[in-house]
């Protein structure tokens, strides 16, 4: 019998790229540069924060700034802007799974009008539709508390949820639901025992997107509130701002205290957000 020819097996060898090795570096830069000269700005003292320059080391460096923010309200701030987060979060997973599980298995022409109708609301900036939010936030006597903050914060995260936990849902196995279904399970059931099991990873992107919102949200707090009692982070750093000038260095003290509760969070589900963004297409 005539030899067969053996199969060579290819070595794959990555190849350098110094094109994207560059492009990397360039980027670590862009987003190391700004953070280090904020925590630089954060332990320089008043009087020298407008001379030196902004990516020198502070040859003087303090914590008073830090100690300032500390004892100036930020505990009630951050304690303000926490509730508004979590409950944004919980109303958003509360509306939003079912809505998608919804959207999801019910295959009408109704539903899918529905489905495309609620995520228009992607398209419309809260800019838009402020001076009607603040009307009906006065009539329902809801102005000057956390409740206006967080029901409209809520309302604009809600369609980016929807679509991203529609895309998770749809890569749950048909066959999973008929399983189920021959089991005599009802859809309520499915619900929390297939659907939500196995689309963590879309709600754990939910979760972070809400909490995101809410921390990061500045015009509802500003249109809607006044009084210090519902005051959150973003618009405590006013108390910095004067007639006579700015504290620059305790407003960026501020900024570094306030970015650091979002960022451990973020370092702790950053798979879960990645993995969940790559499924908002579906299959």
């Amino acid at each position: 019998m005539p030899e067969q020819p053996t199969r060579r097996r290819r070595h794959w060898t990555r190849r350098p790229n110094p094109v994207a090795g560059l492009g990397s570096l360039l980027w670590l830069a862009v987003v190391i540069i700004p953070i280090y000269a904020m925590i630089s700005a954060s332990v320089t003292r008043q009087d020298k924060a407008l001379g030196n320059n902004a990516l020198k080391p502070p040859t003087d460096p303090t914590f008073a700034n830090y100690n300032t923010v500390l004892h100036n309200g930020f505990g009630h701030f951050l304690a303000n802007t926490a509730l508004v987060a979590a409950a944004v979060v919980g109303i958003v997973l509360v509306l939003c799974v079912p809505l998608a599980y919804v959207a999801v298995r019910t295959r009408t022409v109704w539903s899918s009008a529905a489905f495309r109708l609620f995520l228009m609301g992607v398209a419309i900036p809260a800019q838009a539709v402020v001076v009607p939010l603040y009307l009906m936030i006065a009539k329902l006597d809801l102005y000057d508390s956390l409740l206006a903050v967080i029901l409209p914060t809520a309302a604009f995260a809600m369609p980016v949820s929807v679509l991203i936990l529609t895309g998770t849902l749809r890569d749950i196995s048909e066959d999973l639901y008929e399983a189920m279904a021959l089991d005599g399970a009802s859809a309520t059931r499915m619900l929390f025992q297939l659907v939500i099991p196995m689309t963590k990873g879309g709600i754990s992107t939910v979760v972070i997107y809400a909490a995101l919102q809410a921390w990061n949200g500045f015009l509802f707090p500003l249109i809607f509130t006044q009084s210090d009692g519902p005051r959150v982070l973003t618009l405590g750093l006013f108390n910095y701002v004067s007639q006579f000038g700015v504290n620059i260095p305790a407003l960026l003290a501020s900024v570094v205290l306030s970015g650091i509760p979002i960022f451990a969070v973020y370092l702790v589900a950053r798979r879960a957000l990645v993995g969940g963004l790559m499924g908002v297409g579906g299959k």
